[in-house]
């Protein structure tokens, strides 16, 4: 008995130590900022020593590993985590609060080994306003058309819909969406002013991690498949863009021309947008950009997705590349001031170029597969 109460007391005393010995940050205000160094995502994070444990969720990681940063008002940290791993530390707010934190890489989704594997196919529409859509059952029960929208994650519906047609009991966490043969789950659902022309609301990239989502405007088709097809890794009119992840949506990268200027960087792949690209006025005027020099076409107000009011001014773009492509003469949306997402100023790329393209979505290997289909001569919107 007593060699077995020593073996707890050394057992008790190693969880103590090892308690001891989670990293401290020290801070005098509760404020700080969690910043991903790979992607530049920050985030304002509140340290509360009444939650037993607080945990971030970083973005998907399209590396092995990242490296996070803790930053205070007096001290700072640096974490390095690989996908599926924890990285706890503590908080000692003003010297004597506890605040117990937590980074979270969520462990990563490939459906690659499914047997059988999945080959699913969905038929695929587009309107004169560039929005896609697809049929989905919600619940089993509420036949929904819904916007695939690559610049979102989970599922938004509009609270027209919500408020008038959801006849199913929605509860967090036990909702289902059908698109398909294939039923998805574990996702939130959110509520929105607007969503594409003709649609009741949209669904994200993130119901297909670790996937493969083919589009293919030619056959008018959405498919979803356990593994990539063979012959696109064969077909050399396909190009190959790396995607990568930020605060739950994906980038890829793109180059813009105007006379002797050229300017790379990442875009939002956003099928949800339904213009052309929008590009920030004031971010490339910093980086040395002509943007005075492009002709203006027209200037309007548009409607932001929770219907905030942008300004937006259509401006003469020379090209824009991706990959191996490139499209000329385009009238691109300029902002006249940056508009600001989880603090970080961004370009997005809209279905008015990205529908000329059909693509493939490698959710496993993080790549975008893209080549021209029948829609890469049309005429742009504003050409119309």
């Amino acid at each position: 008995m007593k060699n077995f109460n020593l073996l707890i007391c050394i057992f008790l005393g190693c969880i103590i130590n090892a308690q001891k010995k989670l990293p401290v940050v020290k801070a005098n205000s509760n404020q700080m900022t969690i910043l991903e160094v790979d992607n530049g995502f920050t985030t304002d994070w509140n340290a509360d020593p009444n939650i037993k444990l607080d945990v971030y969720t970083t973005s998907k990681l399209d590396t092995e590993k990242k490296t996070i940063k803790i930053k205070t008002d007096i001290d700072s940290a640096s974490f390095t985590i690989k996908k599926g791993e924890n990285k706890d530390f503590i908080v000692l707010l003003k010297g004597k609060d506890s605040c117990a934190t937590r980074i979270a890489s969520l462990p990563p989704k490939n459906f690659s080994k499914a047997r059988p594997p999945f080959h699913d196919t969905i038929k695929l529409s587009i309107n004169e306003q560039n929005t896609m859509f697809v049929k989905t059952i919600l619940n089993k029960t509420d036949t929904l058309t819904l916007n695939f929208d690559t610049g979102s994650s989970d599922l938004t519906l509009t609270r027209e819909t919500l408020k008038n047609k959801i006849k199913s009991s929605l509860k967090s966490g036990s909702n289902a969406l059908e698109i398909g043969n294939k039923i998805y789950k574990e996702f939130s659902i959110y509520p929105a002013d607007l969503s594409g022309h003709g649609t009741e609301g949209r669904f994200g990239w993130d119901l297909f991690d670790g996937m493969i989502v083919e589009l293919d405007y030619d056959k008018g088709i959405m498919a979803v498949h356990s593994q990539l097809p063979k012959e696109v890794k064969k077909d050399k009119s396909y190009s190959k863009l790396a995607i990568k992840y930020f605060n739950n949506v994906f980038f890829v990268e793109s180059s813009i021309r105007q006379g002797k200027s050229i300017n790379t960087d990442w875009y939002l792949f956003d099928t949800g947008y339904q213009r052309t690209v929008m590009l920030d006025g004031p971010m490339l005027k910093e980086q040395g950009f002509p943007v005075d020099s492009m002709k203006e076409i027209k200037r309007v107000i548009m409607k932001g997705a929770q219907g905030n009011e942008v300004p937006v001014i259509t401006s003469g773009l020379e090209s824009l590349s991706l990959g191996k492509y490139t499209l000329k003469n385009i009238p691109a949306q300029v902002l006249s001031q940056s508009r600001l997402v989880s603090r970080s100023r961004m370009h997005i790329l809209g279905n008015e170029i990205l529908k000329r393209f059909n693509v493939f979505f490698d959710f496993q290997n993080n790549v975008v597969y893209l080549k021209p289909n029948k829609l890469m001569a049309e005429k742009y919107i504003e050409q119309s």
